[in-house]
């Protein structure tokens, strides 16, 4: 619930980096601290900094374009979006997981309850994207058609992620993997960014420099290393369920900071997802 809450603050942080910079470079720039970050959890955790066989390397190239893949489509998503549209559809992945685990992989088995609790959820979703599209004037960013389609595409990849990450940490310790999922995805990022993107050399604001720090260290660092070490103690749905509550934390943040309106449409859409949260959590139980 700590790490939802941080990624709640995820699509906020990230608008206020790029009212300065260029969005593909902001990725590049968040994973080069998070990579940072995670050179101190190796040291804390005891993982080596370095990967010694061929299949654990082949994991974290693997994870290292899945990261650069997800962080570039939502950083151009979130360029042509609002805090609302991008907490929303990028949380989506959800959906896939479950589908994934539930009903492909048949390693989780989902009551009528909770099956129920995640299309609560998701009908929740809707609302609020509807309720963010009819008041996307207001807000300090734009709506966009192709910004949404983006960030659908982002949520998309982070699944495929989460569910390979599941089966990557049994190759390699989980400190080390994600530490090169950071550095390879931050190396393609600046790879993109210096090819494709003018970027001028500027002194941010106070509040992007802040923000940088929020989405490098604490979510693309601490969130990222926290929910690979979940996800190799327990299922990826059982895991990834929780971030029904990211975006209720970021529209809250996108109402108080980024201009969104709350009204009662939004209030009732997050009564959605909070009891959604609540049903597909009964009794989840494993099969194997």
């Amino acid at each position: 619930m700590f790490t939802v809450l941080l990624w709640g603050g995820n699509a906020v942080a990230n608008q206020f980096v790029m009212d300065a910079l260029p969005p593909v470079f902001v990725g590049g720039a968040r994973f080069a601290l998070a990579s940072v970050f995670m050179l101190l959890w190796c040291r804390i955790e005891g993982s080596p900094l370095w990967i010694t066989d061929k299949a654990g390397w082949q994991c974290a190239s693997i994870l290292g374009f899945l990261n650069f893949a997800q962080i570039a489509t939502f950083c151009v998503g979130i360029a042509y979006s609002n805090t609302s549209h991008t907490t929303l559809l990028v949380n989506s992945y959800v959906f896939w997981v479950a589908f994934y685990e539930v009903w492909i992989l048949r390693t989780v088995q989902f009551r009528w309850w909770q099956t129920f609790g995640l299309l609560v959820a998701g009908f929740g979703c809707l609302l609020l994207v509807l309720e963010s599209s009819s008041n996307s004037s207001s807000s300090l960013d734009e709506v966009t058609l192709f910004g949404d389609i983006v960030l659908a595409c982002s949520g998309l990849i982070l699944a495929i992620k989460v569910i390979y990450t599941k089966h990557a940490v049994r190759f390699a310790p989980t400190g080390t993997l994600i530490l090169w999922h950071d550095i390879i995805g931050s190396l393609l990022l600046f790879i993109w960014a210096f090819a494709c993107e003018d970027i001028k050399p500027v002194m941010p604001p106070a509040s992007a420099w802040f923000g940088l720090f929020y989405v490098g260290v604490l979510v693309s660092g601490f969130c990222f290393a926290s929910n690979a070490w979940l996800l190799k103690r327990h299922g990826a749905s059982q895991v990834s369920v929780f971030s029904f509550g990211t975006p209720i934390c970021g529209v809250i943040l996108g109402v108080l900071l980024r201009g969104d309106q709350l009204s009662s449409v939004l209030i009732a859409a997050g009564t959605c997802v909070v009891g959604g949260i609540f049903l597909t959590n009964l009794t989840l139980r494993k099969k194997i």
